[in-house]
């Protein structure tokens, strides 16, 4: 169910006027007087023609804009493309932002996936701008076919040789090009998981495709291939896990024929500077179980696992790196269906490690095989712990479809908030207000799983919360609970994590991958 497709990602010095991949695409800002033509270190007489006839050509510079331009003359390559970048802003690097630059490339590679060639001479003259460029590419070079009937459109292919035109030389810029074909592994893999159907997408396959990943020992390099480490795998079934005591994942999975399971992957470097443990939430598909659901608020529900999913690829994205982190990363997988052997509302289950939680509505289920993932994971003293899930409808009411919102100890938050604005996603830090732990108060258990309405992200955080242990050198008399827990944050993906409108950018419809480039770069930043 992922697919082994990566594009070719390489450098090349040939000037624009003699590129000769099928498209050779062009980058076009909107200015203060019109659009204007963004430089290439390789440009030449030819591309400052196109220069001059910018606005006849009907190019704007608006982001995602696109024109095909057949034949154009100077110009070896078939097909002249023009992409917008949007707005020029004043940045040192010419007005456009590495974001700016990655969207360009993605919204090109994307919106070119008939052909098999493409190069791009978008502003290349930085290590930094390669390798925005790359990433771009490497993103917007995505299709999902897998589950077509017709042949010919089952068989269509992204564009599969992506060529950055830049004067760097190569030893300057593999590195950034070997990154961005890992980073683009990562992205896609993620999608392709959230967007499986959940018919074949269940605990067991969702297992099974965690060992292909953690066996995989060639990573995507920019041009072949490279070795990498294979990854340690351990799978508790539905026997394991009740001699374990993993009851989130037994009570929200009870009521499916398909037993849960609970997945830990670890990349082992031999010198670590630092643990980090990744908890995801692996809810493969949410009826909302005996608590049922509208009908039309199940049909985007296969993307309930998108969580398990980032943390799937993205610890297997440390081992191709080869990141000098310890990366524990735990996939809590369930399928909520309701049936005769389902929880019911006002039952009462012990979590993974023995606080007991009445189960008030059995469509707040995410939280409760969280809490057994943060709860083991806990126990293995972690340097930090972070867990991401689309835990909250309340997610998308306070921030969009496109903002994540991340909450926890307030160092971790903004290690975070800082890697996702370094790769160009949009993750936005949230309070725990003292008052909504209150709201899961039970008389009959240690907390339920329903808080107040208001603040539902916030609450759903505080629940969390709960299940984060304390380190282990931590002063036993320190009054502030926040100093003894383990470093700990939550991101909600509730809404980024699926696009149910058109593609944009390097962004597909579906699947959208989010959180697995942020999470990437934290990890390499404890690593450098």
């Amino acid at each position: 169910m992922i697919d082994d497709f990566h594009p070719t990602l390489s450098a090349v010095t040939s000037s624009v006027e003699k590129t000769d991949a099928e498209a050779l695409v062009l980058g076009v800002a909107q200015g203060p007087q019109g659009p204007i033509l963004l430089p290439n270190p390789l440009a030449d007489a030819a591309a400052q023609s196109v220069a001059d006839s910018l606005s006849a050509l009907g190019a704007t510079g608006a982001a995602d804009q696109l024109l095909r331009l057949p034949g154009v003359d100077g110009f070896r390559s078939e097909t002249l493309v023009l992409v917008g970048v949007g707005r020029l802003t004043g940045e040192p690097t010419g007005g456009v932002s590495l974001e700016a630059l990655r969207r360009a490339a993605g919204a090109a590679v994307r919106q070119l996936s008939s052909l098999d060639s493409v190069a791009l001479a978008l502003p290349a003259a930085t290590v930094e701008e390669v390798g925005a460029v790359a990433e771009g590419a490497a993103l917007g070079a995505y299709t999902f076919s897998h589950f077509r009937g017709d042949e010919e459109a089952r068989s269509k292919a992204p564009v599969s040789d992506v060529r950055i035109l830049t004067n760097l030389k190569e030893r300057h810029i593999a590195g950034v090009l070997d990154r961005a074909a890992v980073v683009g592994a990562a992205v896609r893999a993620t999608r392709d998981l959230v967007n499986t159907p959940p018919n074949h997408l269940y605990p067991e396959s969702f297992a099974e495709i965690a060992g292909d990943l953690s066996a995989r020992t060639k990573a995507p390099a920019a041009e072949g291939t490279r070795k990498s480490s294979k990854l340690k795998l351990t799978v508790w079934d539905e026997d394991g896990l009740a001699e374990e005591g993993f009851g989130g994942l037994l009570g929200v999975g009870g009521g499916s024929t398909r037993a849960p399971r609970m997945v830990r992957m670890e990349h082992a470097p031999s010198k670590p500077v630092a643990h980090v443990a990744l908890v995801g939430k692996g809810i493969t598909f949410d009826s909302g179980g005996l608590s049922l659901k509208p009908g039309n608020a199940m049909t985007t529900m296969k993307l309930d696992m998108g969580g398990a999913a980032t943390v799937a690829a993205v610890v297997r994205a440390a081992a191709d790196l080869d990141l000098p982190v310890t990366v524990t990363g735990w996939l809590c997988l369930a399928e909520n269906m309701p049936s005769g052997s389902a929880q019911r509302p006002e039952d009462v289950i012990t979590i993974h490690g023995g606080k007991t939680v009445e189960v008030l509505n059995t469509d707040a289920e995410g939280r409760l095989v969280m809490a057994d993932g943060l709860d083991a994971a806990s126990a293995e003293q972690p340097d930090a712990l972070i867990d991401i899930a689309t835990l909250t409808g309340a997610q998308m009411i306070a921030l969009g479809v496109r903002t994540s919102g991340v909450m926890g100890e307030e160092g971790l938050r903004g290690q975070l908030v800082s890697s996702a604005e370094a790769s160009g996603e949009q993750l936005w830090p949230m309070p725990i207000p003292e008052e909504v732990r209150s709201g899961f108060d039970s008389e009959i258990a240690d907390l339920t799983n329903l808080g107040d309405r208001n603040g539902g992200m916030l609450g759903a955080a505080a629940f969390l919360r709960e299940f984060v242990g304390d380190r282990a050198d931590a002063d036993a008399d320190a009054l502030d609970p926040e100093a003894k827990r383990i470093p700990w944050a939550h991101i909600d993906i509730a809404g980024p994590a699926f696009n149910e409108k058109s593609a944009y950018g390097y962004t597909p419809a579906g699947g959208t991958g989010v959180m697995a480039r942020t999470l990437i770069n934290y990890l390499e930043n404890l690593g450098r």
